[in-house]
């Protein structure tokens, strides 16, 4: 054991994996748009459900794969199979996520329980190899539990709508994954995470929800030139900006890629964070539409950048020592937050100012962010 401690070496982020991540690249775009089908100028609350739904399940795939290649994958023959016959299936959860969801409904379901099938079987086929061991073969079993059962709802969820055209199972499944994985985030045990690919896998998911953001808000820079196009153009990017730089410190100087964790907990909060990303990027899009009801877009803005902000401070726990934010920081976030809601809601009428309104409240958090880790620093 000592040996293998003093050989190991940083997880490298490899080739396969990030061309996997790419039809993520192409779904977060797919999710987005169907917040794009209003009635009456409000987003229809089917349309949110099912972009709640396909948001969470997409994240959550990637996060079930990211785990398992963590703790064993070897760039080998099986983990390439099981890359590109997920993502092969993939396609067909994007095929399925458009405003006619309902035509696709099988089909998306049998893919994606197929997904879960496939990551489950790989940890059976691996717990052969662990069968003396017995930290990694509960966590093997666990995991593969998890997996089977979580496809297995999401099999009924096709009975469901078949019978009665509900598709509330479809977010049960969501949730029990959620839940069970939350539990097992107490299980102390470390060996066989490798929490610097960990982290650096789930910044790279960050970047990549990045730019479907910075592609949304390309629609800014559309029509003629004039001062106030110039404006919610600026805005709108110093916006993403402000949102990029504030989890960059975070990644770089506040999460200890070394720390000794099973992971789970981490990952977990960056199946909101992200989720609270692509509500940003659906929002910015909304910002420049007079067809969207004023009261929802602000609504939108505002509970996903809280979202988004509580989600990077609960990586507060991953932190290293010298950096650990005490009660006055969260104090003081919550009352910015506070503020911001309360303006945004004031002067809701205005659109020119609640943007500049969120420019402000994103470049004050990550200025309160990069303030505190210097006097972090600076006191140790």
């Amino acid at each position: 054991m000592i040996k293998q401690l003093l050989e190991h070496k940083e997880k490298k982020v490899e080739y396969a994996e990030l061309v996997y991540d790419l039809i993520f690249v192409y779904i977060i775009g797919r999710n987005n748009a169907l917040l794009h089908h209003t009635v009456g100028g409000y987003v229809t609350l089917e349309a949110f459900f099912m972009y709640v739904t396909c948001t969470l399940a997409v994240i959550q795939i990637w996060n079930f794969t990211t785990y398992y290649i963590n703790g064993y994958g070897r760039n080998g023959a099986r983990d390439n199979v099981l890359l590109f016959t997920n993502m092969f299936l993939m396609y067909f959860l994007a095929r399925g996520t458009q405003a006619d969801w309902q035509n696709y409904h099988t089909m998306y379901h049998i893919a994606w329980a197929l997904i879960l099938v496939n990551i489950g079987t790989q940890y059976l086929i691996e717990r052969r190899h662990h069968l003396d061991e017995p930290v990694h073969k509960r966590r093997i079993t666990r995991m593969a539990v998890i997996l089977f059962c979580e496809a297995a709802i999401v099999a009924l969820a096709m009975a469901e709508f078949a019978f009665t055209g509900t598709t509330f199972t479809s977010l049960a499944a969501i949730v029990l994954g959620i839940a069970v994985v939350m539990i097992s985030g107490k299980d102390k045990s470390i060996r066989g995470i490798d929490f610097e690919h960990l982290s650096e896998r789930a910044m790279l998911y960050v970047v990549f929800t990045f730019g479907e953001m910075i592609i949304a808000i390309a629609g800014y820079f559309d029509g003629e030139f004039t001062p106030r196009n110039l404006y919610f153009a600026l805005m709108g990017f110093l916006i993403v900006v402000g949102l990029f730089l504030s989890y960059g410190a975070f990644y770089d100087h506040i999460v200890d890629r070394k720390l000794k964790t099973n992971g789970l907990g981490y990952m977990l909060i960056h199946i909101f964070l992200i989720f609270a990303l692509n509500n940003i990027t659906a929002t910015l899009e909304f910002m420049r539409d007079e067809n969207i009801d004023l009261l929802q877009k602000i609504t939108f803005m505002v509970v996903s950048l809280i979202i988004y902000f509580g989600c990077l401070f609960a990586l507060n726990r991953y932190a290293l020592k010298r950096c650990h934010m005490g009660r006055s920081f969260y104090l003081t976030a919550a009352a910015i937050g506070a503020v911001f809601a309360a303006l945004m809601y004031l002067f809701r009428d205005y659109s020119l100012v609640h943007i500049a309104l969120t420019f402000c409240f994103v470049f004050g958090v990550c200025l309160f962010i990069r303030l505190s880790i210097r006097r972090s620093e600076s006191a140790a």
